[in-house]
C-alpha cells in the first residue's frame, strides 16, 4: 500500500490544526477543533493535542498490530488525557478535541475507524466507492441550531438563544443519544464507527477530514466516485488546489461565502502483492 498525503490550512496566517501520518501497515488522520477562551482551560492548544494523539496512535499501530482500532484509539485517548490533566482542566467542555480516521492492513483485510465528522472512502475493484463516516454530529448540531429557526439575527432573542444552542451543543458530547469525538473520555472509543474490508477486493482506501469533504457536499463540485478518480490520476494535492479554487469563485460569485477550514487527504492505494507492507510517497 502506498499513501500520498496532502494538507491545506484554511486560513493564511493561522496553524493547521489538522494531523496526518502513516507508519507500516496503517495511516491516522485528525480533525483539531477548539472553541472560543479554550486556552483558559488548556494551556497547550489545538495543535499540540492533535500532534500528540496522532503521534501516540502511530506508535500504538506498530506496538500492536493485532489490538482492535478501538481498544488502541482508547489507550491512545488515555495517555493523551494523562499527559495535560495536571496542568489542563480536562472536564471543561472548552478543552481541545479532534475528530479521527484511520485505516490499518492486517491479515488479509483493511481495518477502518471513523469518529465523528471525518469521512473514510473505500474503493472496490468492482462497483462504486462506499463512503464511511460518523454522522452524529452534524445530527446533533442541526438539532441544536433548529433553536435559532425564525429568530431574527441581532436581536436580544437570538443572542439568548444562540447561548441555549451552544451550551446544548456541548451537554450532548460524548454522552449516549449525543455524539462522540476524541478528547478527554476514553469511552468515546468505543463509539467510533468501524469496519474491515477483504485487501484484496479493494483498489484504494482514502482518509478526509471535514474540510476536504466539502469538494462533494455541500460545494457539489464532484460526486465521491469523481474525487476517487482524481485522487487516482492527480493526487491529493491536486484536489485540495481544486477544493481552495472552488472556494475562491464562491467567495466571489457566491450567494454566501465559505468558511475556510484546514483540509487533509491520505489516499491509499492497495496492491495485491504487498497487504503487509506500506510504502510512503509524500
Amino acid at each position: 500500500m502506498q499513501v500520498s498525503t496532502a494538507s491545506s490550512p484554511g486560513r493564511d496566517g493561522r496553524a493547521n490544526e489538522d494531523f496526518v501520518g502513516s507508519v507500516p501497515g496503517a495511516v491516522v488522520l485528525l480533525d483539531g477543533a477548539g472553541v472560543p477562551r479554550m486556552e483558559e482551560v488548556c494551556r497547550h492548544g489545538v495543535g499540540w493535542y492533535v500532534e500528540t494523539l496522532g503521534t501516540r496512535l502511530l506508535r500504538l499501530l506498530v506496538a500492536d498490530p493485532s489490538a482492535l482500532l478501538t481498544e488502541t484509539l482508547a489507550r491512545a485517548l488515555q495517555e493523551v488525557a494523562d499527559r495535560h490533566r495536571d496542568a489542563c482542566d480536562l472536564e471543561d467542555p472548552r478543552g481541545p478535541m479532534a475528530t479521527v480516521a484511520i485505516a490499518r492492513v492486517r491479515d488479509q483485510a483493511v481495518d477502518l475507524l471513523v469518529l465523528a465528522d471525518a469521512f473514510v472512502v473505500v474503493e472496490p475493484l468492482v462497483g462504486p466507492p462506499q463512503v464511511i463516516t460518523d454522522p452524529r454530529e452534524v445530527n446533533v448540531r442541526s438539532e441544536c441550531l433548529a433553536l435559532l429557526v425564525g429568530i431574527a439575527e441581532g436581536t436580544p432573542e437570538h443572542a439568548e438563544r444562540l447561548a441555549q444552542v451552544v451550551a446544548a451543543f456541548r451537554s450532548r458530547r460524548n454522552t449516549p443519544g449525543g455524539y462522540w469525538i476524541a478528547k478527554d473520555d476514553a469511552r468515546a472509543a468505543a463509539h467510533a464507527v468501524t469496519s474491515s474490508r477483504e485487501v484484496g477486493a479493494l483498489r484504494s482506501v482514502c482518509l478526509l477530514s471535514n474540510g476536504a469533504s466539502r469538494l462533494v457536499e455541500p460545494y457539489q463540485v464532484m460526486s465521491w466516485p469523481k474525487l476517487v478518480q482524481e485522487l487516482r490520476t492527480g493526487g491529493p494535492d491536486a484536489l485540495l488546489q481544486r477544493l481552495r479554487n472552488a472556494e475562491r469563485q464562491l467567495e466571489q460569485f457566491g450567494d454566501v461565502a465559505p468558511a475556510r477550514d484546514d483540509a487533509t487527504i491520505a489516499y491509499c492505494e492497495l496492491g495485491r502483492s504487498d497487504a503487509h507492507e506500506l510504502g510512503n510517497r509524500h
